[in-house]
């Protein structure tokens, strides 16, 4: 076994015998992985609270063949306001249950990671109303599944454009329409969101717009997983 540093988000845990835990992580460095914490749900660990899902911590691991072994964690952003919080907490799990699916074993996945503490960082400050469907948006474009929402995604035509059609790619003008429609403010949000300002769109107070795209965010990142996000479907905004 080797010794390596690393920095994580905790995806989620796992019970493992009496005491220890299965710890499944995104790491800057590593992509997902999962360790061993030994002793955890031991009153007495030295890990104490800095393993649970959300921390962002500083790792010192082993390298196993199948699990690896976390021997030091440090806490760099315990989120404590996303906590305490439903409507925050809520929107957390989600963007941790998407980075869960996207992301693969010891295949480093920087821009990712960088997306998932970003996305928990403006969390702790703000519950913003579109934290989720941006970061989902984003996470779509950088699988390199964005929906197609500046031209007809079936004729290519420039002209308005009025229904949502995730079979055809995205947005659809009125000769091609199918599937549901879209508002103008919905396009464009998308469009903010996809051209580089996703600051600027986490500005936009909570509205039937934000709701639609969340909508569409949502059933797109389903679509593209081939699974229904269990964290999404609890979200207020659903």
């Amino acid at each position: 076994m080797s010794l390596y540093r690393d920095e994580g988000v905790v995806l989620r845990t796992m019970r493992l015998g009496e005491a220890d835990r299965i710890v499944a992580m995104l790491t800057q460095g590593h992509g997902k992985v999962r360790a061993v914490a030994k002793g955890v749900r031991r009153t007495t660990s030295r890990f104490g609270g800095r393993l649970e899902p959300l921390s962002h911590v500083a790792l010192l691991c082993w390298k196993g063949r199948e699990l690896d072994i976390v021997n030091q964690a440090e806490v760099l952003d315990a989120f404590r306001q996303v906590r305490e919080d439903l409507s925050r907490v809520t929107k957390a799990f989600t963007v941790l249950e998407v980075a869960d699916q996207l992301a693969q074993e010891h295949h480093p996945a920087p821009r990712l990671y960088d997306m998932v503490v970003g996305a928990l960082r403006v969390l702790e400050r703000s519950d913003a109303a579109m934290l989720v469907p941006g970061f989902l948006l984003k996470a779509l474009a950088l699988e390199g599944s964005a929906p197609m929402v500046d031209v007809c995604a079936s004729c290519g035509s420039d002209t308005e454009l009025v229904a949502f059609d995730l079979l055809q790619g995205g947005a659809l003008c009125r000769e091609c329409r199918r599937g549901r429609p879209v508002s103008p403010a919905a396009l464009d949000v998308v469009r903010q969101v996809l051209g580089g300002g996703l600051a600027v769109a986490l500005e936009e107070p909570e509205s039937t717009v934000t709701d639609e795209v969340a909508e569409l965010a949502g059933t797109a990142m389903e679509v593209h997983l081939d699974r229904r996000l269990r964290t999404l479907r609890t979200s207020p905004a659903l």
